[in-house]
């Protein structure tokens, strides 16, 4: 499961910005998850139950933003939306399709005390 992983890499950054900024809670997490980064958002909520239960983000509120896939058409030259990896283009057809957006996971920012 590698949500576990990412609930870890979550905790690594909350305790670096602790560090750096010595704030004593963290109320709020808020996620942009990309919708053809393949995380599973409610297996991704579970392990950051577990990851965050003693560190100072143990009560913080966990929001999660999607990010729309996008890719760039290679036999039409344009930047379409896509729903999955490897989809094709919808508006030729073709299946050059290179994702471009929705890719990545990451920490939008921290509400902290």
């Amino acid at each position: 499961m590698h949500e576990m992983a990412l609930a870890e890499g979550v905790l690594g950054i909350i305790e670096s910005a602790q560090r750096a900024q010595h704030f004593h809670a963290v109320r709020v997490v808020r996620l942009e998850i990309g919708e053809l980064a393949g995380v599973e958002v409610a297996a991704l909520l579970s392990c950051l139950d577990i990851a965050l239960r003693h560190s100072v983000a143990h009560a913080a509120r966990i929001e999660c933003a999607a990010a729309p896939g996008r890719g760039w058409c290679m036999d039409c030259a344009r930047s379409v939306s896509i729903a999955t990896l490897y989809a094709s283009c919808p508006h030729c057809g073709g299946a050059q399709v290179q994702a471009t957006d929705g890719l990545q996971m990451r920490v939008q920012d921290l509400m902290v005390e």
